[in-house]
């Protein structure tokens, strides 16, 4: 299953590659995610941004960005401007008590919601980076992160 999925990766990069800017074009992506299925406003967002598998999904000392922020409405969106192309993983979890910690119960079986750009099945454990990586270039790029709710919050 790994092979096939390495081989799906390796087909979506090449695939990328044939529309990355001229030499006269931009280096830089914008990268638009919409956050889908927030149990509700409460809170705030966090998110992590990798562009390796160095700490993914939750050291936020190894993340190319790590941010949270107030949810105002819903579907929450955040852009990521003059991204350099290349692959990126993203994992976001809705800190509902604004604790700005993700909260596990005493199973280690997370409280609070979460996800993660193409927005792997998630059983037993965080995805790898791989699971969750995309590959970005060209001017603009729009994913959706669906979230996941195990028990609680």
């Amino acid at each position: 299953m790994k092979k096939f999925q390495i081989g799906i990766l390796f087909l979506s990069i090449i695939g990328h590659l044939a529309f990355l800017p001229s030499a006269n074009g931009t280096a830089n992506s914008n990268l638009l995610v919409t956050i889908n299925g927030l149990k509700d406003q409460k809170g705030k967002v966090c998110f992590n941004l990798f562009s390796s598998s160095r700490g993914f999904p939750s050291n936020k000392k190894l993340a190319l960005q790590s941010k949270c922020i107030n949810i105002k409405e819903v579907p929450v969106q955040l852009n990521f401007k003059s991204l350099k192309a290349g692959t990126y993983a993203l994992s976001i979890y809705h800190d509902a008590n604004t604790d700005n910690k993700f909260n596990r119960n005493s199973l280690g079986m997370p409280v609070e919601g979460f996800g993660f750009s193409r927005n792997p099945r998630v059983l037993t454990s965080a995805p790898d980076f791989g699971d969750s990586a995309i590959f970005v270039a060209g001017e603009s790029m729009n994913i959706e992160v669906n979230m996941n709710y195990l028990m609680g919050s």
